[in-house]
């Protein structure tokens, strides 16, 4: 265990035994793998498992939180989850560690201690998870085991063979070396404290994920830590209904029940659950957590955010460059609301691992709604950084002119902005967006233009006109109205 005496912020705190009882047997223990991106956490569990899920994953890097039951060599099940390693998904690693009943800290032998090897710390000390630390990559030449392991011990860990009791065992996921005894010492760990769980007792699983799917509806995937889960059970989760159609395990497969320590994924939720919210069934007594929700910016430019889960809105959400607004986003493919909402707030779609249909796209062609849909999350952040700033389609539109906001006056609920054109011209019929010094606030939609109190189609350089428009961004003299026309791209 870490040294109680360390004033490092990851000191790792004891964990209170569990109380063992006659009708509670034991049960699968729920491990989550955490650990910096890229240090080999997906690539560890394929070797355990036997199969090619890390070549699988988009860019390399887990994208969603996944859950397995896996047999040791010594036929003994373990049900892994296995969580992102990008920085984005910060929560759900968090969650992870607190469904877990055993945490494995992975990390590099060639790259050490990094900052979120320094963050699953800190969650593994606020949930009290017991855990092991897994030296990974032991087989390349720019290994540095020691220095891996005393970086370790400046974070206040006090490991195995160096005066603690922290597990620590030295893997390769290429040569399977190691493999087979951190297996050992996962169960070892699960028995010394008393992983267990009652199928008869009361339902405590937790939603790990959960994502609305074209052909089935809402799906959740959960973890079951005690009582059992069977079809036809009327189920309850962060205040969402439901009962259980089908339940499927890890493989697709059909299951008529689930028991303690078991991944299952189920259909049949009237909505979408929180991921991390706890399930229960009915009758049981709810305690509930205080909701957490999701209140869209509008300020900066403007999107509509679509994804395929609830996990990945999450942690998207988390991770938005300042300048990006959100109109309002939601979980589920891109649809002829969205797109014609985008239009009327002059607002681009951004997409995570959803579609747009050929109708959708036509749409989106004739409302001048541009959509943007990503697969690997860093590139949609980056993005969208850029797009913010102006540096994505402001570069590949054709200028057809600028006018600058010289005055402002009150009308209605709204302003008009008094502007004088000193570039090209401006039409009713032109794509506009405001512009504040570098940076595109977003686009606006033209609602009256005015010259000399009278509504005119355009205006040309060097005329004064007045002009409604929304949304207004605050806007404020000296801020530029721009118009454009999009060039298609090559």
């Amino acid at each position: 265990m870490a040294n109680n005496n360390s004033q490092s912020t990851s000191e790792i705190k004891p964990r209170p035994a569990r109380l063992a009882s006659e009708s509670v047997a034991g049960r699968p223990p729920i491990v989550a793998v955490l650990g910096h991106v890229d240090h080999g956490k997906t690539t560890l569990l394929d070797r355990i498992r036997k199969t090619s899920v890390a070549s699988r994953e988009v860019g390399g890097i887990t994208q969603s939180i996944g859950a397995w039951s896996v047999k040791t060599p010594k036929n003994e099940t373990v049900t892994f989850i296995d969580t992102p390693g990008h920085e984005a998904f910060k929560a759900m690693r968090e969650r992870g560690a607190k469904v877990a009943d055993i945490v494995i800290l992975v990390v590099a032998a060639d790259d050490g201690v990094m900052p979120q090897t320094k963050e699953s710390l800190k969650y593994i000390n606020e949930s009290q998870t017991p855990f092991l630390v897994a030296i990974t990559k032991v087989d390349l030449p720019t290994a540095q085991i020691e220095r891996a392991k005393n970086q370790l011990m400046s974070e206040g860990i006090l490991l195995e063979g160096y005066g603690g009791d922290v597990p620590i065992i030295e893997v390769s996921a290429k040569t399977g070396q190691g493999v087979e005894d951190l297996l050992e010492m996962i169960i070892l760990m699960a028995e010394v404290n008393e992983v267990s769980g009652d199928p008869e007792g009361s339902l405590e699983a937790y939603v790990i994920e959960s994502r609305h799917d074209r052909r089935k509806g809402v799906v959740a995937s959960l973890v079951i830590k005690n009582g059992s889960i069977k079809s036809g059970d009327e189920l309850y989760a962060d205040k969402v209904g439901g009962k259980a159609r089908g339940l499927f395990d890890e493989f697709e497969k059909s299951v008529s029940k689930v028991l303690p320590g078991m991944p299952v994924e189920i259909i049949g939720f009237s909505g979408i659950p929180a991921v991390g919210s706890r399930v229960e069934k009915s009758g049981q007594a709810v305690v509930e957590e205080k909701p957490r929700s999701i209140i869209p910016k509008v300020e900066g430019f403007p999107i509509v955010l679509k994804v395929d889960s609830s996990g990945s809105l999450e942690a998207i959400l988390g991770q938005l460059p300042p300048d990006v607004g959100i109109l309002y986003c939601a979980v589920g493919d891109i649809s002829e609301s969205d797109v014609l909402n985008a239009s009327t707030a002059g607002a681009a779609i951004i997409g995570f691992n959803v579609r747009a249909g050929k109708e959708i796209e036509r749409l989106s062609e004739g409302e001048h709604v541009k959509i943007y849909t990503y697969r690997i999350i860093y590139e949609l952040l980056q993005d969208l950084d850029k797009m913010a700033k102006g540096e994505i389609e402001h570069s590949k539109d054709k200028i057809l002119g600028k006018a600058e906001i010289i005055a402002h006056f009150p009308h209605d609920k709204l302003r008009i902005a008094g502007c004088k054109l000193v570039e090209g011209r401006i039409a009713k019929s032109d794509r506009l967006r405001l512009i504040r010094g570098e940076k595109v606030l977003g686009n606006i939609r033209l609602i009256s233009l005015k010259k000399q109190k009278e509504e005119v189609d355009k205006v040309v350089g060097g005329e004064e006109f007045g002009m409604l428009f929304e949304p207004q961004f605050d806007f404020q003299v000296k801020d530029v109205i721009e118009s454009f026309q999009e060039r298609q791209s090559a």
